[in-house]
């Protein structure tokens, strides 16, 4: 009996290697998926993913959890697929996001079928490093511990409440924000440079890290400090440690409006890779 042409469910454990192997297509752009997978149980964020098939091959995958992430879903069957299915779980996502074409494709989806977001940012540079910046790494950047978590989630709810328009203790009184927060510092993967007065002025950190690459997320600097060149010294700190430490490249994906942002980064010797989009809900 013939395989039907394309099929649409919910990938399993057995599907591992076969999504592996479809994040290895886009590493830079598939780290959070990628993640996701390699992560035990219980450490996985709380989600599930969608795959697409053609002819029984995965062609395509959606991470569907407090976002949706689809990953090489640049064809107008699996961006079809996904956000029907999207629709018909009709779950409560903070965003979606990931490469443009297939973000901006389920959007005009979603939306026709009467879905409304608070922001569509439709141009993200999505950058990659895979050397040392050739500027001088900020010797005060460094990874913070769990003994940190004092100083850094006030820097940290500073930083997601002005990238996303609201704060994160307004849900739970910030409970599951706060265990993300911790997580990171438990796992190393926060960088934080201190002022004078011991408050953190920098903060940046691995948000997602899969077996070769690292991305980038949350990096904030303290409105008090930003246009002396704090960044791009700290960025370079950053981008030199994980490479020694935790994965071949260092990703990261910006608004393109922020010319502050784009610069510092450029500055440090990131490269641009891809374009992302992301939808706020």
């Amino acid at each position: 009996m013939l395989r039907t042409a394309t099929a649409l469910r919910t990938l399993e454990p057995r599907d591992r290697d076969a999504v592996l192997a479809l994040c290895e297509l886009d590493p830079v752009a598939s780290v959070m998926l990628a993640e996701q997978v390699q992560r035990p149980l219980p450490a996985r964020l709380g989600g599930e993913i969608w795959g697409f098939f053609e002819h029984g091959e995965l062609r395509s995958a959606c991470w569907a959890g407090a976002n949706l992430i689809p990953v090489n879903a640049g064809g107008s069957g699996a961006i079809e697929a996904f956000a029907s299915r999207a629709r018909r779980k009709g779950g409560a996502y903070s965003s979606l996001f990931g490469p443009a074409d297939a973000v901006l494709g389920m959007w005009e989806r979603l939306q026709a079928s009467g879905w409304r977001s608070r922001q569509v940012r439709a141009c993200q540079p999505l950058y990659a490093i895979d050397h040392p910046s050739a500027i001088a790494a900020d010797p005060q950047v460094h990874r913070a511990g769990a003994e940190d978590l004092a100083a850094v989630l006030p820097a940290s709810i500073a930083m997601f409440t002005e990238e996303v328009g609201y704060s994160p203790v307004s849900a739970d009184g910030g409970w599951s924000y706060r265990r993300r927060v911790a997580e990171l510092l438990r796992e190393g993967r926060t960088f934080v440079r201190r002022g004078a007065d011991g408050q953190v002025i920098f903060k940046a950190d691995l948000g997602a890290l899969s077996g070769s690459v690292a991305q980038v997320h949350g990096v904030w600097v303290d409105p008090r400090f930003r246009g002396r060149g704090v960044a791009a010294p700290a960025m370079a700190a950053v981008v030199t440690a994980t490479l020694r430490e935790n994965a071949h490249v260092v990703s990261l994906y910006v608004n393109d409006y922020n010319a502050p942002a784009v610069a510092a980064y450029r500055r440090v010797g990131f490269e641009q890779v891809g374009t992302f989009a992301t939808v706020l809900f």
